[in-house]
């Protein structure tokens, strides 16, 4: 099943997001924080769906971080709570220049 926008944002709570301590640890490394987290959340853009990933569907979120740089999510949803797959700042090298296409596709 395909995961809605307007469902993850209602679902955009302290008490709801989910991190595990390697999603932490992998965000100091980038220098990615929470709020930047909400932020792609809240007013970012699905670019891409994966239905079928397990234990729940996930998708790739495209927004700004709080730096107004270029930042991708990666968010699955169990309906109750948003767990944080990853997040990273997409490269020029991989991506298009409008970071929603993958180079070589």
């Amino acid at each position: 099943m395909a995961l809605l926008i307007n469902d993850l944002r209602k679902l955009c709570t302290d008490d709801t997001i989910i991190m595990t301590a390697h999603v932490i640890k992998r965000c100091k490394e980038r220098n990615i924080d929470s709020d930047s987290i909400i932020k792609v959340i809240m007013q970012g853009e699905i670019i891409k769906q994966y239905e079928d990933d397990k234990p729940f569907p996930s998708c790739l979120l495209l927004g700004m971080s709080i730096n107004d740089k270029y930042l991708h999510v990666v968010v699955a949803s169990d309906n109750i709570n948003l767990h944080i797959i990853t997040a990273y700042y997409p490269s020029i090298d991989e991506w298009e220049p409008d970071f929603k296409t993958r180079k070589g596709r």
